[in-house]
C-alpha cells in the first residue's frame, strides 16, 4: 500500500472500491458520524459506515473541491447533489505511521442535507445488517 493514505483514499472513492478499505483502515480506527453522537470504534464498524457512504454519496456529481493536508492528517471538502439537494461537507482524516487511517470524521451542511444523509445512511446500514 502507498505511504500516502489520501492518495489511496482518492483511488478507492473514484473506483467505489469498498474492499480496498480493509487495507487502508487501522484495526483501532474510529468513525465520527455527523448524525451519531458517539464515536464508532473499530475497523469493522468504520468500514461499515464508509462502505455505506460510498453507496449514498457515490454518484457522478460527487467531487472533492478543496484539500488541506498535514503530516498525519487531512481535511477534504466535498460537494455532491443527492435527490436534488446540494450537500457540502468535509472528511477529516488522521492516519498512523503505517499510513493506515485511525480516525475519520464527517461534517455536513446545510441542515436539509444532514437530514437527507441521516435518512439514507440509516437505510443503507439497516439493509446491510
Amino acid at each position: 500500500m502507498s505511504n500516502n493514505p489520501i492518495a489511496v483514499w482518492h483511488q478507492l472513492v473514484k473506483a467505489g472500491d469498498v474492499q480496498g478499505l480493509d487495507a487502508l483502515l487501522a484495526d483501532d480506527a474510529v468513525f465520527h458520524s455527523p448524525v451519531v453522537h458517539t464515536p464508532q470504534v473499530g475497523k469493522a464498524i468504520t468500514r461499515k459506515y464508509l462502505a455505506a457512504a460510498f453507496h449514498v454519496f457515490g454518484n457522478e456529481s460527487f467531487r472533492y473541491v478543496r484539500e488541506l493536508t498535514g503530516d498525519r492528517d487531512a481535511i477534504l471538502e466535498f460537494q455532491v447533489e443527492i435527490d436534488g439537494i446540494s450537500v457540502n461537507g468535509v472528511d477529516m482524516i488522521k492516519w498512523n505511521d503505517a499510513g493506515k487511517i485511525v480516525e475519520f470524521k464527517v461534517m455536513l451542511r446545510p441542515l436539509k442535507a444532514v437530514n437527507l444523509i441521516h435518512q439514507k445512511m440509516a437505510a443503507m446500514l439497516q439493509a446491510n445488517r
